[in-house]
């Protein structure tokens, strides 16, 4: 009876240590997996929290701004109360009086369909151009287009060099030629059309320029 006693004894702290020892481990595994997930936790709170350099800012985005400026005025209207003197289309003096003064002359210029012609340029290189190109075939008229958001100075010029195109295309077309220029100022393009007894292979005012081709030569057979 007392080695049952004693074997049972034996059991139940054999038993008893197991347990202990199985509790310590499940309790020193408890904590490391604890510890784990907090290390964890705190490395991924500081990738979510952190902003890379790099990233652009909204003021970066959104600081650009649309530049506006005051469309120019061609007061037309104003022009067409000067009396003018028609001019034929082949009298070059008279052209290149009503431009104004020559400032300088290139004799290796090309005209309209890339054949020889000399160009009359009444205005500086660094100021907005005002020209004439002079082949045996065409007669061009070419000048500064102001954009809305060019200086009050070039505006002003360009506003002068229309005001002269106006008046050489009434003295070369008549009524006609007036309402041309009126209408290319206003964003028309016109090609290959009669206008005043001279043919318009192209008249046009985009992209900072006005530039108005005519035949001279098909101008002159129709005359005829």
């Amino acid at each position: 009876m007392w080695n049952n006693t004693l074997q049972t004894l034996l059991v139940g702290t054999i038993m008893a240590v197991g347990v202990s020892i199985s509790g310590c481990d499940s309790s020193q595994g408890d904590a490391q997996n604890q510890d784990a997930n907090a290390q964890t936790s705190e490395q991924t709170d500081a990738a979510d929290t952190a902003v890379p350099a790099s990233t652009p800012t909204k003021a970066d985005l959104d600081g650009a701004t649309v530049q506006q400026g005051t469309p120019v005025r061609y007061d037309v209207s104003a022009w067409h109360t000067d009396n003018v003197e028609s001019v034929n289309v082949d009298d070059l003096d008279s052209i290149r009086s009503t431009f104004g003064k020559v400032i300088s002359t290139d004799e290796n210029s090309l005209d309209y369909a890339s054949n020889p012609a000399t160009k009359y340029r009444f205005m500086n290189t660094d100021a907005p151009y005002l020209d004439i190109i002079d082949s045996e075939k065409y007669l061009e008229l070419g000048w500064y287009y102001a954009n809305p958001t060019d200086s009050d100075k070039e505006k002003e010029l360009s506003q002068n060099h229309a005001k002269k195109a106006y008046k050489l295309a009434r003295q070369l077309m008549g009524e006609e030629g007036g309402t041309l220029i009126a209408d290319m100022l206003n964003g028309q393009i016109v090609k290959n059309k009669m206008v005043g007894g001279q043919k318009i292979e192209l008249a046009k005012c985009e992209f900072y320029s006005c530039m108005l081709v005519i035949n001279k030569s098909a101008a002159q057979t129709d005359n005829n």
